[in-house]
């Protein structure tokens, strides 16, 4: 890898096993996070820590935080509060002044952004979030492309698996779920990270691109298993004449990156 120091925009759980990652293959890596107790959890890993509470008022954090990175690693998703998009765009917009003409970056985005079409959805289709938070992240993407343009790439996750992330537990017990026959969209933390790393290592630049697993099994199907396997009661069902889903191509990472999914198969994840 030639970069000799990123800097991570929120090291919580994506975020901070990168940091280790990159640092583990000689990167320098600045971190930043909101709590003031994770600082030296940061430093025990090597990583050079930053309280960084993006929208308050010492900027003059941003500006060490970013200072002498070739590439930042925007990656912290939106809360989920009222005035969400608005709060957003201003902290995204807030870190802005402080990116350099000639540093990259990568904005980890999501596959909220993209409307339910009922058939296979790529990185060109016009993207009509239908919630709140899609439509937080879209507007940054939008906010991001304008001022970075080609020094830009965006990586859309979709529902993130893996490790104390058991989606058995996301629907266990519940009734008359909606939407058992609509196939899933997830990708494991461990293919996130090699993404993100595909990306660096090949100066891909300019892009859009999808991250997902191969496979998209029934959803009923999924959280069933999964809820099982972990001990607990699975969700039940309604049957429904009519759905409503996407499925995510993982195409362009494979074609532009050649990259290959270590975990496929979301049913052997769980």
């Amino acid at each position: 890898m030639n970069s000799k120091q990123i800097s991570i925009l929120g090291c919580g759980w994506l975020g901070l096993p990168l940091a280790v990652d990159l640092v583990s293959k000689g990167i320098n890596v600045k971190g930043s996070t909101t709590t003031a107790t994770k600082i030296s959890e940061l430093e025990e890993e090597g990583i050079m820590p930053f309280l960084l509470k993006l929208g308050e008022a010492n900027q003059e954090v941003s500006k060490d935080f970013l200072k002498d990175s070739e590439i930042i690693v925007v990656n912290f998703p939106p809360k989920r509060i009222p005035n969400i998009l608005q709060v957003y765009t201003q902290q995204i917009a807030s870190i802005l002044p402080y990116i350099s003409n000639t540093q990259k970056v990568i904005f980890i985005s999501s596959t909220s952004v993209y409307q339910n079409t009922n058939d296979e959805v790529f990185e060109t289709i016009y993207v009509q979030p239908e919630k709140a938070s899609g439509l937080a992240v879209a507007a940054v993407e939008k906010l991001l492309q304008e001022q970075l343009g080609e020094r830009l790439t965006i990586i859309r996750f979709c529902g993130l698996i893996g490790y104390d992330r058991l989606p058995g537990r996301f629907l266990a017990n519940k009734k008359e779920v909606l939407n058992g026959d609509a196939p899933i969209n997830v990708i494991h933390r461990d293919d996130c990270i090699r993404l993100i790393l595909a990306v660096i290592e090949k100066n891909s630049w300019g892009e859009i691109i999808n991250g997902c697993a191969d496979q998209h099994p029934l959803r009923k199907e999924f959280y069933t298993i999964a809820a099982r396997n972990i001990g607990l009661t699975p969700p039940s069902f309604i049957k429904q004449e009519t759905i409503v889903y996407k499925i995510i191509s993982n195409t362009k990472s494979k074609t532009l990156l050649g990259f290959e999914y270590k975990y496929p198969d979301p049913l052997k994840l769980i």
